[in-house]
């Protein structure tokens, strides 16, 4: 029987999973993934704006907000299993992904091992490459800091490459927000996280097999995953729909939350409504 509500536990894949489950019982299912290092409260504004004509749900990847981190190795293919895992223990056949940035990653993975668990997709700042050398090495370079000086630097370099300029004046509560979620992360969760993110394989390869609807929504000023990125992407994904969020980075639904949901929500109703 369906638990709806906010922040709920629930055993999966032998860790507790934290999740947020809102929406009418038989409407369409959309099932949000947040990116690195943040938490399910990311999606907090999309949660409220589709609550009324989607199930929607928001969970906290393993060892990031309110999930355990269990005693394994981090992997996309791991964050994966725990996705499918938490799709049988709610009794969810098929869904809508929507994953932005590492849950881009995860989503892209998941359908590529798990396609016909899936009606469409939703791809937000994120990409199907994996990491290059100087990528590898600014990880390790990172996981050093950390250990070294905790997560409290790590979350203020990282913030400067996450925000569109203009969100610094704008956006600075949400900054705040962000900056919260990312500190309460633990140093031992950011690094089996950005070890895992340094060693995913590329999806890129994959992308002509997808054939659900895809929608690709990307921040103009993304200095991480920037429109090429997603555009090489759109390229590749046969009958993809992309979008650019005016005045916004690579946090594009935080930063431009109304026309995030504008261009979700006209997709969502010629693609599966």
């Amino acid at each position: 029987m369906r638990n709806p509500g906010k922040n709920i536990k629930i055993t999966s894949n032998n860790i507790t999973i934290s999740y947020t489950d809102e929406g009418p019982d038989n409407a369409p299912v959309i099932i949000f993934i947040h990116g690195f290092p943040f938490s399910k409260e990311m999606w907090d504004n999309q949660m409220e704006a589709f609550n009324e004509n989607f199930r929607v749900i928001a969970y906290d990847v393993r060892g990031h907000g309110d999930s355990d981190s269990g005693t394994d190795d981090f992997s996309i293919e791991l964050f994966v299993e725990d996705l499918l895992s938490l799709m049988d223990t709610l009794k969810i056949k098929k869904t809508s992904l929507c994953g932005l940035s590492m849950g881009g990653y995860i989503a892209l993975k998941a359908i590529d091992n798990h396609p016909y668990r899936f009606d469409a997709l939703i791809l937000c700042d994120t990409s199907c490459k994996a990491d290059s050398p100087e990528a590898k090495r600014n990880r390790m370079i990172a996981i050093e800091s950390i250990l070294k000086n905790g997560v409290e630097k790590f979350a203020d370099d990282s913030l400067k490459n996450f925000f569109a300029q203009e969100s610094f004046i704008a956006k600075k509560d949400v900054i705040a927000e962000v900056r919260e979620i990312m500190v309460n992360t633990t140093k031992k969760s950011v690094v089996k996280t950005l070890l895992a993110l340094s060693r995913r394989k590329e999806t890129c390869t994959k992308l002509w097999k997808i054939k659900v609807p895809v929608l690709i929504l990307v921040g103009e000023e993304d200095k991480i995953t920037p429109p090429e990125t997603a555009q090489f992407m759109h390229k590749a994904i046969n009958g993809s729909v992309m979008s650019i969020i005016k005045n916004a980075g690579h946090l594009s639904n935080l930063e431009n939350p109304d026309q995030f949901n504008e261009h979700l929500i006209k997709f969502l109703k010629n693609k599966i409504i």
